[in-house]
């Protein structure tokens, strides 16, 4: 069954018939960009490695180096490409608390707890989501403690309902 943060459609509140129609009104706002399948094939070689020259994706593609310079520049205006970046395993350095959580938040508290959590450092990655949960953060401390420290840091917020986090033992792929 279809759950909206926790909430079964026929049980809607107000409030999380408010929230869906947020969600609802933001993503009809998303447009989808067009994206031929040369520019699919830059987007998997630099996601397999943003350091990726020019040259390589030019020849691989049999185009010039200024044509794939020229794409990535449509992708990145057009925020397809959002950033270049790194992947980083937290466990090299010395975060042996590396968490995702799922917070289950009450509707009318869920964007100042967005707020708060985008505040804080710890918070590596964090999404409002459909489903069993109204967010999922990718929480980085240094040991169990910490980690613990945050979660009930959390759970004292207002609205926040419940936390479920999932422990990373390996990163098996970013």
């Amino acid at each position: 069954m279809f759950r909206l943060g926790g909430v079964a459609p026929n049980k809607m509140t107000a409030a999380s018939s408010a929230n869906l129609n947020f969600v609802v009104r933001v993503c009809s706002r998303l447009k989808e960009v067009a994206v031929d399948e040369k520019d699919m094939q830059i987007i998997d070689m630099l996601l397999e490695n943003a350091r990726t020259p020019l040259t390589v994706i030019a020849r691989r593609l049999g185009i010039s180096d200024v044509a794939v310079k020229k794409r990535i520049k449509r992708l990145e205006e057009t925020k397809v490409i959002r950033k270049f970046t790194i992947i980083v395993d937290p466990t090299k350095l010395g975060f042996k608390g590396f968490a995702y959580l799922g917070i289950d938040v009450e509707p009318a508290q869920l964007f100042n707890i967005v707020k708060y959590l985008s505040s804080k450092n710890y918070v590596k990655t964090l999404a409002i989501t459909l489903g069993e949960h109204s967010l999922m953060a990718e929480i980085w401390a240094r040991d169990s403690e910490e980690l613990e420290n945050i979660m009930k840091d959390l759970e004292s917020k207002p609205g926040v309902k419940r936390i479920c986090p999932a422990i990373v033992v390996e990163l098996v792929k970013p």
